[in-house]
């Protein structure tokens, strides 16, 4: 067959398929599966829904605070509030009983601040070791105290003079109160005259030194 022949030959067929393939295209892509967009297929693949995980909220363990503990961390605005704020047990220690029996003995009827320095001297006498070595030993030493007799106290009535001098006690013992006699070891009664000592308070009918 001659060259011009062959190319108008392979022309033909290659005009021939162009044409099957046009016509069946639209058939083969419409048998051809849906391809899901990208889109579409990350949102099924992901659960329908992701359940919140909420932080646990840490444990806090709360301090345990007795009421004595609370009495003490209160400010009181006067002597008399402290006293009057103070609860008297029947069952009270020993020592604050003693402590309340020279409160009442000495200075019953003095200002609440002379009922303080009082106490003040007899727990100063007890942490100096001196005079003995509990309130009741201080207050039951021989020859110091007039009220005491053949080393035993007196018993106290139950009044409102020793209800108050048992809240005075309370507040010495918990030093709710600063006392101008912080720091004595003696008093006397102003009749009595100078002592030996360093003066460091005037209060009521007392005198009181270190």
């Amino acid at each position: 067959m001659p060259f011009s022949s062959r190319i108008a030959t392979f022309a033909t067929l290659t005009f021939s398929v162009l044409a099957l393939v046009a016509q069946s295209a639209p058939g083969l892509a419409a048998e051809l599966p849906a391809v899901p967009a990208a889109s579409t297929a990350i949102q099924l693949a992901l659960p329908a829904q992701v359940p919140t995980i909420a932080p646990a909220a840490p444990t806090v363990q709360e301090a345990t605070v007795t009421p004595e503990q609370v009495e003490e961390q209160i400010a009181y605005p006067t002597l008399a509030a402290a006293v009057a704020d103070q609860s008297i047990r029947s069952d009270a220690d020993e020592d604050l009983r003693c402590l309340a029996g020279a409160i009442y003995f000495e200075s019953r009827g003095e200002p609440l601040s002379g009922q303080l320095a009082v106490a003040e001297v007899i727990l100063n006498r007890t942490r100096s070791r001196r005079f003995g070595g509990s309130v009741c030993d201080v207050v039951t030493q021989k020859g110091q105290f007039s009220f005491v007799r053949g080393g035993r106290m007196p018993a106290a009535p139950s009044n409102d003079d020793w209800r108050t001098a048992m809240a005075v006690a309370k507040v010495a013992i918990k030093d709710a109160w600063e006392s101008d006699a912080s720091n004595a070891l003696y008093f006397n009664h102003r009749r009595a005259g100078h002592a030996n000592g360093v003066r460091v308070a005037s209060i009521g009918n007392h005198v009181f030194y270190r």
